[in-house]
């Protein structure tokens, strides 16, 4: 599943602690779940060059809100604990250009590729003719303009919604649909494990669906309460803006309480839209994700059970909800300087999607295919923002995983969002091989929050000491959607392409410089906050932690002081 969005939206997912406020506030219960989300394990050893003198300690922002491009800036100069980009463009980038672009791959769920703030750095293959129906540069699939989609028919349909990996091996225990076709699972002890592992997402999902119930209806509550007294009630609910409640005057303890629920809603990027949009989510889980008779494969008519299979699919790269494909475009390579919506963090970039994370959880052979085909297609980054708790076809993965690194491509990867200690799960991809190897461009990807102080770890990142490499901006990005629109979302998911951008950038005006180099110099050159104490993720009451046990690194990656190491290391000064 996707590290934002398919469980719990991440920027709701990461509300867990604002919703109990608001139960607690209307005397409603306290208690929320958050269902599973993705959680890989561990990369090799860090980069050996020490990073340059640092601050420890990321000291409390003193701001209401998050800065519109807070992940662009410094925390220097900004007070913000961003990754400096902005400063490195002025300080060290202005008056020169980039000597390559990058080709970034997003495996993901889709991207509008007509977004006013994306489609010049959408990449297009330059060996095919669009819709002539041949396959004319004999790669196997068939007018891949801008990529490839490994959940969608040879007829054009698309799969939506399918089910989780937990769901298809619970039903291969009980020969349900949902197996798709796979062999039975006939180990006793394995399908009680199975079992075990599928009654708990299932009662995690319908409990926090509840609790999303509840806040929705407290949400429904507040609004014509605020619309009154701000004196638009004629006007549609989307109407009611933060702005507009921040100007209502609390006249009555009703319309203070509804205020202060609605403004620490908003704070969060949580509008009546977005709870609307995580509930409608977790009742999809419900019934479909969790349904061991749902089997939406045929949809792609590939023999699922060959993971030797890599030709199926169609070109459709959008499907029907691109949200968060697009989302993490934005993050990377939103056009920068045309003076709309938001500005990506690398300037010289194209970008293709391999669409392959349905509303549900990704499929192992789809996974393995995508990574192979951006490979193929001369991708140097690819972005991947998505996980999950099984993996079957595993040896498929790391096989694609070994194609990748073997070609010298770097592979970042969100941690994912249960606030989970990463050491005691494994939860896939992984960088680590069945045969104990590990791949040598791999980085994993925990979020940092613009808040700084106790709250610099994002309360809903995965963390681990050997598990997650670098800890990268994730609360409150501002990014594209489709429909040429622009929202803040929360998850691992926004902090991986944090650091896709950030090796597309380096790469850009150091082309010389290697993959690994690459992976090295960002390790190294990260804002080291190992002396922070905060508080551990997925724990609001145990005593706080230093930010530098939750990664390799203990730092937040810097944009700044990797493009001063890359040029080191360019020119021969330094050795990563």
């Amino acid at each position: 599943m996707k590290s934002m969005p398919s469980s719990v939206p991440g920027r709701l997912a990461a509300l867990t602690p604002l919703l109990a406020f608001v139960f607690a506030a209307c005397g409603a219960p306290a208690t929320i779940a958050t269902p599973p989300s993705p959680t890989p394990s561990t990369a090799p050893a860090p980069a050996t060059q020490p990073a340059a003198a640092m601050p420890t300690t990321a000291p409390r922002v003193n701001l209401t809100e998050a800065p519109r491009n807070w992940q662009l800036l410094d925390e220097a100069t900004d007070h913000v604990p961003g990754i400096s980009s902005e400063r490195a463009m002025k300080e060290l980038l202005a008056g020169k250009s980039p000597k390559k672009t990058v080709l970034v791959a997003i495996i993901d769920n889709g991207i509008d590729t007509s977004h006013v703030d994306l489609k010049a750095n959408l990449w297009t293959n330059p060996k095919e003719v669009a819709g002539n129906g041949k396959d004319d540069d004999n790669n196997g699939f068939v007018d891949d303009m801008h990529g490839w989609n490994f959940i969608g028919g040879r007829d054009g349909k698309d799969v939506h919604f399918d089910t989780f990996e937990v769901t298809r091996q619970y039903a291969a225990c009980h020969g349900k649909a949902a197996a798709s076709g796979q062999p039975p699972i006939t180990d006793a002890a394995k399908c009680k494990e199975i079992d075990s592992a599928y009654t708990e997402q299932r009662d995690k999902i319908q409990k926090t669906a509840d609790n999303y119930r509840q806040i929705s209806a407290v949400v429904k509550q507040i609004v014509p309460i605020l619309k009154n007294a701000g004196n638009i009630s004629s006007m549609p609910d989307d109407s009611l803006t933060e702005a507009r409640v921040r100007a209502v005057s609390p006249s009555s303890p009703q319309v203070a309480q509804a205020r202060e629920i609605f403004l620490d809603l908003a704070r969060q990027g949580a509008t009546p839209a977005a709870i609307e949009e995580g509930l409608k989510s977790l009742e999809g889980q419900l019934s479909q994700g969790l349904n061991p008779d749902f089997n939406p494969r045929t949809i792609v008519g590939d023999n699922y059970n060959d993971p030797n299979e890599h030709r199926y699919g169609n070109n459709d790269v959008m499907g029907q909800d691109a949200k968060h494909g697009t989302h993490v475009a934005g993050i990377i390579g939103a056009v920068r300087g045309n003076g709309i919506g938001v500005d990506g963090i690398a300037p010289a970039v194209k970008f293709l999607m391999v669409r392959t994370v349905p509303d549900g959880d990704e499929r192992d052979k789809d996974v393995a295919n995508a990574i192979r085909y951006a490979t193929d297609a001369g991708a140097q980054v690819i972005s991947m923002s998505f996980g999950k708790p099984f993996s079957p076809y595993k040896a498929a993965v790391d096989d694609a995983v070994r194609y990748a690194d073997s070609h010298g491509v770097l592979m970042v990867h969100a941690a994912g969002n249960d606030g989970a200690d990463l050491s005691k799960g494994h939860n896939f991809p992984t960088p680590v091989y069945l045969d104990g190897g590990h791949p040598l461009n791999w980085i994993e990807v925990g979020a940092s929050s613009w808040k700084g102080g106790d709250s610099l770890a994002a309360n809903f990142s995965n963390f681990g000491k050997s598990e997650v490499d670098v800890f990268a901006p994730g609360v409150d990005i501002l990014s594209t959607v489709p429909g040429n629109q622009y929202e803040r979302d929360s998850g691992t998911s926004m902090a991986a392409p944090v650091v896709s951008g950030l090796a597309a950038l380096i790469m850009s005006y150091y082309p010389n410089l290697t993959a690994t180099e690459v992976r090295k110099i960002i390790m190294a050159s990260v804002s080291k906050y190992t002396d922070q104490m905060v508080r551990r993720p997925g724990s609001e009451s145990t005593p706080l932690v230093p930010f530098g046990t939750l990664s390799v690194t203990g730092g937040v990656v810097n944009a700044y002081t990797a493009l001063k190491m890359a040029d080191d290391v360019s020119s021969g000064k330094i050795r990563p």
